[in-house]
């Protein structure tokens, strides 16, 4: 749940898919723009009923213990506001990505796909934590993205995307 002070984040620009070439990438594109914005509900109504909650703690081990998933980047740089820190995000290609998972606590997801098959994917959280991974879209690989195949460390790339807006953990 939101407070009335984050109601900005309802109000970001969705994620782009970009558009596949195969026949079948094309039905799966298809389906995603239908479903997508009845995620949310269904998201909502799996972790009301537990279900939702039950699936990614067995599927994502960290959770258990943090309920957010690796890759920690560093914690937004005191000078400026989440908020602003999604605009660059935004300026950057980044676009809110409704489809996601929630981690504990968290107040945005963006992601900026590079084509229908990969994207890179960023988790802000309401204490200034921000969290980082390259995976497959949930749009080409649905299980495999689930089950986090392909995920990855990308810690360079984003340094280098957010450098004077994070302070790294290390």
């Amino acid at each position: 749940m939101r407070s009335p002070e984050e109601g900005w984040v309802k109000r970001l620009p969705r994620s782009r898919m970009v558009y596949p070439s195969a026949p079948v990438d094309q039905l799966k594109y298809w389906f995603w723009r239908i479903y997508t914005p009845l995620h949310p509900l269904v998201r909502d109504i799996t972790f009301h009923l537990g279900v939702g909650k039950f699936m990614i703690r067995c599927i994502v081990p960290e959770m258990k213990r943090s309920g957010r998933q690796n890759f920690l980047l560093g914690k937004l740089n005191p000078s400026y506001s989440p908020n602003e820190f999604v605009s660059y995000l935004i300026s950057q290609g980044f676009g809110n990505h409704f489809i996601a998972w929630k981690d504990t606590d968290e107040l945005v997801s963006l992601r900026k796909t590079l084509n229908f098959k990969y994207q890179y994917h960023v988790r802000v959280f309401r204490d200034g934590e921000v969290r980082c991974h390259y995976e497959f879209t949930p749009e080409y690989r649905p299980f495999r993205h689930l089950i986090r195949v392909g995920f990855e460390d990308r810690t360079p790339e984003f340094e280098h995307l957010m450098r004077d807006w994070i302070v790294p953990t290390r």
